[in-house]
């Protein structure tokens, strides 16, 4: 065999060479995106990159993206809140946070939150099933209603068949971009401000500590910040 041949087929072999890892999400744009260049996606991809990985991303429903993960037919979830591997037993948290979530009601009637969570008591309350952080807090007393995606969420709102749902600022904030959505709005404040993380299985706990210190140094060297300015700046209200 010639050597530029034999180059050639060496540096092809070693093209894509690094693993991938299959991350699942829920969240819609600007915090992910069809062609992989929203916020979390760029996110994720930089701290695998850093960690001798490339990126494969599948988005699922909630519920079904932690069995996923779980039972290992997907490798990872891309971000979630604390404490979900006391239910889940084969994933492992990665403890550097990827993300701030904002838990937003949003309405076309302003609605009043000085109580936070209680202030929904007694009204029909759309959110997503399977977010847990949701059907923990949301009271009993609501009316509440689970559907499987966010344009179903925005759907319900937009047609009056709900006084309110709750969902992610960023991902929301973008939905009231489409003509449609034009009468909601986001009210305030926040009922919960909650860190976001990362969740492996655990056949690549020995990645955890990797990805930690990945996301860490991104945050250090300001790799972070730019891309937080350069996706969600233009949505910041």
């Amino acid at each position: 065999m010639q050597l530029w041949v034999l180059f050639g087929w060496l540096t092809s072999a070693c093209v894509g060479a690094e693993p991938a890892l299959r991350f699942n999400t829920t969240a819609k744009a600007p915090l992910n995106t069809p062609d992989r260049t929203g916020f979390l996606d760029l996110v994720c991809a930089e701290a695998l990159r850093r960690s001798g990985y490339r990126l494969e991303v599948v988005a699922h429903p909630a519920e079904r993206g932690l069995k996923n993960v779980n039972s290992g037919v997907d490798d990872a979830e891309m971000t979630r809140v604390s404490g979900l591997d006391a239910a889940y037993p084969n994933i492992v948290q990665v403890p550097e946070s990827i993300f701030t979530w904002r838990f937003v009601v949003f309405s076309k009637s302003d609605i009043r939150l000085d109580d936070g969570w209680s202030s929904l008591e007694g009204k029909s309350v759309a959110y997503l099933n399977g977010w847990k952080i949701l059907e923990k807090n949301v009271p009993a007393s609501t009316h509440a209603v689970k559907v499987r995606n966010p344009e179903q969420l925005f759907a319900l709102l937009a047609k009056g068949r709900v006084e309110a749902i709750i969902y992610e600022y960023w991902a929301g904030m973008n939905f009231l971009r489409q003509p449609a959505f034009a009468a909601i709005k986001a009210q305030r404040p926040a009922l919960m401000v909650e860190n976001m993380y990362m969740y492996l299985h655990r056949r690549h706990r020995e990645l955890v500590p990797r990805l930690s210190a990945a996301l860490s140094g991104m945050k250090q060297d300001g790799t972070y910040q730019r891309l937080f300015g350069q996706v969600l700046g233009p949505l910041k209200k």
